[in-house]
């Protein structure tokens, strides 16, 4: 039997495989298909027609809208956010005749805590996303991605950071930002590739929205 909190919903429709296991408060809607061995975490949200593969881990509070399909390898950290039809791959050079199955074969895809990715954005495997990056819709990531970055594009480029609110940031000649929704002050590197949270405590998680 599948390894499954007393109280979180599924659809009917959903197929829940043995071996799975999803934390309490979590949501699975229409046409869902969890295999075995894939993980939800707590209030965890499954959108229509989601598939997630053995092999996936989901944290706690992942948003996962309509038409998305995680496979073997792809791992979402708290308060990861999944638009509609957002593509992940495993395998960078699939050949119909040539089997690549397995973990010999897949290649991980890892997204931090906080990570939102558009709708539409497809992410080539092998990336690792920093913690709440921001994706824009209809994007192609082929490579890693800092903390707090705001990309888009084909192939997505970095275009500024981003608060854990979600807003840009602008940064001042001492290279300090401030978020205008949370208040939470952000600073840039003397190489202004990397940016960190001056106040961690402000960093605040909806788990139970």
């Amino acid at each position: 039997m599948a390894d499954l909190a007393a109280d979180f919903y599924a659809h009917p429709s959903a197929v829940l495989d043995a071996g799975c296991r999803v934390g309490a408060g979590s949501r699975i809607w229409h046409f869902c298909h969890l295999a075995a061995g894939a993980v939800l975490g707590e209030n965890c949200s499954l959108g229509q027609n989601v598939f997630v593969a053995d092999g996936v881990t989901l944290g706690r509070n992942v948003k996962v809208q309509n038409n998305v399909s995680l496979y073997s390898g792809v791992v979402c950290e708290d308060d990861v956010f999944l638009g509609p039809s957002v593509v992940f791959t495993n395998v960078k050079n699939p050949r119909s005749a040539v089997p690549r199955r397995g973990a010999g074969h897949y290649q991980p895809t890892y997204l931090e805590r906080g990570v939102s990715i558009g709708a539409n954005a497809t992410l080539v495997c092998g990336v690792h996303l920093g913690r709440y990056a921001l994706v824009g819709a209809g994007s192609v990531v082929t490579g890693d991605v800092p903390a707090f970055a705001l990309m888009y594009g084909n192939p997505a480029r970095q275009h500024g950071w981003v608060s854990t609110h979600g807003h840009r940031l602008a940064f001042d000649a001492a290279g300090l930002a401030t978020c205008p929704e949370s208040g939470a002050a952000y600073e840039l590197s003397a190489t202004k590739k990397s940016v960190t949270a001056v106040n961690e405590a402000l960093i605040v998680s909806n788990s139970n929205s």
